[in-house]
């Protein structure tokens, strides 16, 4: 696990810090004027530090993230907070690594606004072959947050562009971890771990579909085997998707067949939870 170090303000003390630590990448924030001094922001501040800190890095063979989201004050005088200002700026401070010889970075555009950053990042891939860190900056809290992160990681994702993701929810950094492993999986990316499946539930419904799979997937937390599961509440479309998994049910009137591997197996009666849990446990174990 690559662990970086990433600063808003103070950022040349906190990255010699970091990099005497062992960190291997170091992030900043074009635009946000920090020196080794103070917090104030400066004419030509992200400039002037720009040798220092990318000789730091050099020396120490780690990467550096530039981070778009506060333009760069002679960026800012020319643009409003537009995709195209948003790439301006970041592709300011790339040249400024570059006139040192300096080319391990990676860019971040951050904007909570979903159009916009996906835009810049389209943009951002067409004018340079550094790798992109994507993510929806500032995005709020857990509900909203997701849902815009989903977007715009997953519709980047889904065009071929990003190398590394972030999600940024108001919430615990563990939900922000596992909203990420979730997006990846959702865009194609294998993700290590079980995927459970199930329906939005209808009149057919005849088990409590909704308990059975949160329930569920709460107890595989900590499996890291690459199986499906479909739960599904009622034997007219049920089957069908529950035969598409690794293993799955499909509800009959207080009870649910079980499928394994395409096959219809037996019927779970009582407790449906654990008995399912029971029979994804052996298929991890084979």
């Amino acid at each position: 696990m690559t662990v970086l170090a990433d600063s808003i303000t103070r950022r040349r003390f906190v990255w010699l810090a970091a990099l005497a630590g062992g960190s291997l990448a170091l992030g900043g924030c074009a635009g946000d004027g920090s020196n080794g001094a103070d917090d104030s922001a400066g004419e030509g501040a992200g400039e002037s530090q720009g040798p220092e800190d990318s000789a730091a890095a050099a020396r120490a063979a780690v990467d550096e993230r530039i981070g778009a989201m506060t333009l760069e004050q002679k960026v800012a005088q020319l643009f409003i907070v537009t995709p195209e200002a948003l790439v301006e700026s970041a592709m300011y401070h790339v040249s400024l690594l570059e006139r040192h010889d300096f080319n391990d970075i990676v860019i971040s555009i951050k904007s909570s606004n979903v159009p916009v950053v996906v835009e810049a990042y389209r943009q951002l891939s067409l004018r340079c072959d550094y790798p992109l860190h994507v993510g929806v900056t500032e995005a709020g809290t857990y509900r909203m947050g997701l849902i815009k992160s989903a977007m715009g990681i997953g519709t980047l994702l889904l065009e071929g562009i990003g190398d590394t993701i972030r999600v940024s929810l108001t919430d615990e950094p563990e939900k922000e971890v596992r909203a990420g492993f979730d997006i990846l999986r959702a865009a194609g990316h294998f993700v290590p771990g079980p995927e459970v499946v199930s329906c939005p539930t209808c009149g057919r419904t005849n088990i409590n579909v909704a308990q059975i799979a949160s329930e569920v997937e709460e107890r595989l937390r900590g499996c890291n085997k690459p199986i499906k599961v479909a739960v599904m509440g009622c034997v007219v479309n049920g089957p069908g998707e529950a035969r598409g998994a690794d293993i799955g049910i499909a509800g009959g009137k207080d009870c649910a067949m079980l499928f394994v591997r395409g096959q219809q197996v037996r019927m779970l009666r009582g407790n449906i939870v654990d008995e399912l849990c029971e029979e994804i446990e052996r298929l991890v174990l084979e």
